[in-house]
């Protein structure tokens, strides 16, 4: 057994932003089965619960989350086949890239350098550089609340910027399969790896973020209106807007869950006084317990 229950621990340390107060339950199971039992017992004795990945896109308040937060980064199988690359829903995105490319497939080549998993890539149609993952879906396996298995075609999954059905309909996914396309391995690698560059020159990844703090707005660019407001560097106790890429929110020490969330709202509220366009965040944040 891989399962493993904390009570009352912080959640600071499984998020990418490395901040939030403390969960009821953190729990981290090792297998579909052990997580299919867990969100029984939770349903069992009527508690509230959170399946997230490695919680890349996810902010929780300093007053934490009264009920279960279940972390899949445990379960994280991969198999190809043919064209074909099935993955479990915490199988981070840069292995499921690195796999395509080992097996010189393509259309994967955008999620290299992404931080979150399979299943909160696939709840959020995660993209980069012109392309989601949703271009190169094929179907996807889920528990309903009911904890029923039930198989999502693409068209069920009713994909639009950063969402899908399943931010609607309850249901968790297991895993998904990507259709791929035939190419040169050698000239997939070199593809993803001018992303990771272009990653690495334009985006503070050298401290702890959500990646993009804002979705992008109609016809603009978050990061261009946040710094035509001159709010580059501006900062609330340890967060602060990032000086290399204005479409960032980063914990530069120490930063209070709650300076992050606050920085934010001020960031969204300035830049709709000042432009008339309202910043709608791309992070998920559960504000109370």
């Amino acid at each position: 057994m891989k399962l493993s229950i904390k009570e009352n621990a912080s959640l600071a340390p499984f998020c990418s932003m490395k901040a939030g107060g403390n969960a009821k339950y953190i729990c981290t199971p090792g297998s579909i089965r052990e997580l299919k039992c867990l969100l029984s017992l939770m349903k069992e004795k009527n508690e509230r619960f959170m399946v997230l990945g490695n919680a890349s896109n996810t902010l929780f308040s300093d007053e934490g989350f009264d009920g279960a937060v279940i972390f899949t980064s445990k379960i994280n199988g991969i198999i190809s086949e043919g064209r074909t690359i099935t993955a479990e829903c915490g199988a981070p995105l840069n292995a499921l890239s690195l796999q395509a490319a080992k097996n010189s497939l393509g259309g994967l080549e955008f999620a290299y350098g992404i931080p979150g998993t399979v299943g909160g890539g696939v709840f959020m149609n995660a993209g980069a550089f012109g392309g989601e993952l949703c271009d190169c879906f094929h179907t996807a396996l889920c528990f309903t609340p009911d904890l029923e298995e039930a198989t999502l075609t693409k068209e069920e999954m009713r994909f639009s910027y950063r969402k899908s059905i399943l931010s609607e309909n309850g249901y968790i996914l297991v895993n998904a399969s990507f259709l791929l396309d035939e190419g040169d391995g050698k000239a997939v690698k070199s593809k993803m790896d001018a992303f990771m560059s272009m990653r690495r020159e334009k985006q503070p990844l050298e401290y702890p973020s959500c990646g993009s703090t804002f979705k992008r707005p109609k016809g603009n660019f978050a990061g261009h209106l946040i710094e035509q407001c001159d709010l580059k560097g501006y900062s609330i106790g340890g967060a602060s807007v990032s000086e290399k890429h204005a479409g960032f929110i980063i914990n530069k020490g120490g930063a209070a869950a709650n300076d992050i969330i606050k920085l934010i709202d001020f960031v969204s509220d300035t830049v709709f006084e000042k432009t008339g366009v309202k910043l709608e965040p791309e992070i998920k944040i559960v504000r109370q317990r």
